[in-house]
């Protein structure tokens, strides 16, 4: 049986930016998406935790080291800047592997620094 799992989550991120004219998708700072061990181009959730607004995307990737989660393209207008947010990745796991698997989960302040 196949399970899908969270693998990697970054808690209480700060979005940055939205942007209506552009093709749709999370742009991260790469540095966040390797430190929650994640993917570019991964299909994600995004989950607002202002306004309960919830989408799947993909992400792609945001220049290293400018802390940037932006919104992009229809999405744009279910979130705002300065919106807290979580980002959730997820895959699918073998029983054996569900059950030993740990998700890598990263805690952000406002600034979208890692702080635990």
């Amino acid at each position: 049986m196949q399970r899908e799992m969270l693998i990697g989550k970054l808690h209480r991120g700060t979005v940055t930016e939205c942007r209506l004219d552009y093709e749709g998708s999370l742009t991260v700072d790469e540095d966040l998406i390797d430190a929650a061990g994640m993917l570019v181009h991964q299909k994600i959730q995004v989950l607002d935790i202002m306004n309960g607004a919830r989408i799947e995307t993909y992400l792609i990737p945001g220049a290293r080291g400018k802390r940037e989660i932006a919104v992009n393209g229809a999405a744009a207008r279910l979130f705002y800047r300065g919106d807290r947010v979580i980002i959730c990745a997820y895959a699918m796991l073998d029983e054996t592997e569900a059950r030993a698997f740990k998700p890598k989960v990263v805690l952000l302040d406002d600034k979208n620094r890692v702080v635990g």
